[in-house]
């Protein structure tokens, strides 16, 4: 196959798996879970023979030790588990993420990787504004996934695929089904689409337009959560471009500053908790999550060191988990927060190991967004925006993991993954953009 038509081949491959990953309830709540589940098992092992055929680019001394560990001891914990069966039913998912994360880390050149991104994000995006319109215009009323029954008792809202809301001013929840995980999206996507903007890897016009229409998605959402990760981003962001307007010898009033705002935010929030919730909001039991919080963190205390055994997402038919999370009749299969769940799943071992991975990875990416590479003795030579994509979307998967677990499963994963890899053998970022 010409080189040309084979990059374009990987880069579909990236679309299509990236598309799974962070819109795959899209494809289970139109076509059901006996079709989303074979184009997995189908992406899964057209990657096992992409990362064979190109295991030579493999640096295996850059592998993440913490986490490769934290991978590998989620798969062992089958062994200690409170429930082997439903372990291992729940690792397959988890494995399979890992294998595409790993396939397009390993065989995707760094700006094929945005582009693919950008793609799969304008997709999302797109389909998903659209689907609400067609809801909104066409059919007139909330709807449901096609594998809901809903000709018996009444199917709580939360169910919903769509809550037939846009015309309202939200919040809509898109193909994805959840405003929280559609917020999410829209917060990556506006980081990659206005790195794509600054690089002119895009038509400025064009760009614009899809800028506007993150942050209109964002809005629509009303997730608290995400507009809490979006500011955050949008802070690291301004430090990181202060950075790099200083020289290195000057750079001390900036990490000063960026100290001091820290401790400030800290008081603010322990002092005016009250008053911030109401303005985001939220209640003071952060819509249910404290009482998740202490259910699972009861839970884990029964197995503080190893854990019960990966469970994410929780089984809906395995108690105790079942009722952990159970709010107006309906059971959620997540502790809304990434750091409790992996306690109770994989003990204080886990939450360790995942803890010095994302430590890894999110100074790994400080680095590379504000310093030049050490080859690159050109000081007149200007930063790239494209560096910066690591940093800015570790800061929102951390910042989303307090209050959502979706950093152990699905895109969460995949993208730790994927810009994990990517990191530890930064040439392939820096000599990228050159």
């Amino acid at each position: 196959m010409p080189t040309k038509e084979y990059r374009k081949a990987k880069t579909g491959l990236a679309v299509v798996t990236l598309f799974m990953l962070f819109a795959g309830e899209a494809i289970r709540n139109l076509l059901g879970w006996e079709i989303f589940m074979g184009l997995g098992v189908l992406i899964t092992a057209i990657y096992v023979v992409v990362i064979i055929r190109a295991r030579h680019l493999i640096h295996w001394r850059s592998i993440p030790f913490w986490l490769a560990f934290f991978a590998l001891f989620a798969v062992a914990s089958v062994t200690w588990a409170y429930s082997p069966a439903n372990t291992a039913l729940t690792l397959w998912p988890f494995i399979e993420v890992t294998i595409g994360g790993v396939g397009i880390a390993l065989t995707l050149p760094w700006n094929d990787f945005i582009r693919a991104l950008g793609t799969t994000l304008r997709w999302i995006l797109g389909a998903s504004l659209l689907f609400e319109l067609w809801v909104s215009v066409f059919v007139g009323h909330a709807i449901y996934p096609v594998f809901i029954d809903t000709s018996g008792d009444k199917v709580p809202a939360v169910y919903q695929w769509s809550r037939n809301l846009l015309m309202e001013g939200g919040p809509i929840q898109g193909v994805v089904g959840n405003r929280n995980q559609l917020g999410f999206i829209a917060v990556i996507a506006l980081i990659v689409f206005s790195i794509q903007l600054a690089q002119k890897t895009v038509w400025h016009n064009w760009g614009i337009v899809w800028v506007v229409i993150a942050v209109a998605t964002i809005g629509l959402t009303r997730s608290a959560t995400d507009l809490i990760a979006l500011l955050a981003v949008a802070v690291v962001a301004l430090f990181a471009l202060w950075l790099r307007a200083r020289p290195a010898t000057q750079r001390r009033p900036v990490y000063l500053t960026m100290l001091g705002l820290g401790v400030a935010g800290i008081v603010t929030i322990s002092v005016a908790r009250e008053q911030l919730l109401s303005l985001l909001g939220k209640g003071s039991d952060l819509t249910g999550r404290t009482e998740i919080w202490a259910a699972v963190t009861a839970l884990a205390e029964q197995r503080p060191v190893f854990g019960w055994g990966w469970l994410s997402p929780w089984v809906p038919w395995l108690e105790p988990f079942n009722n952990l999370a159970v709010r107006s009749g309906v059971h959620y299969l997540q502790a809304h927060n990434v750091w409790l769940d992996v306690w109770m799943q994989l003990g204080y071992v886990g939450v360790i190991a995942l803890a010095v991975a994302m430590f890894t990875l999110l100074s790994r990416s400080w680095f590379i967004a504000v310093d030049r590479p050490q080859w690159d003795l050109v000081e007149t030579r200007p930063y790239s925006a494209s560096s910066l994509l690591p940093l800015l979307v570790t800061v929102a998967l951390l910042t989303q993991s307090f209050s959502e677990s979706q950093l152990v499963v699905q895109s969460g994963w995949a993208l730790v993954v994927i810009l994990s890899l990517t990191v530890m053998v930064p040439t392939r970022i820096t000599k990228a953009l050159n």
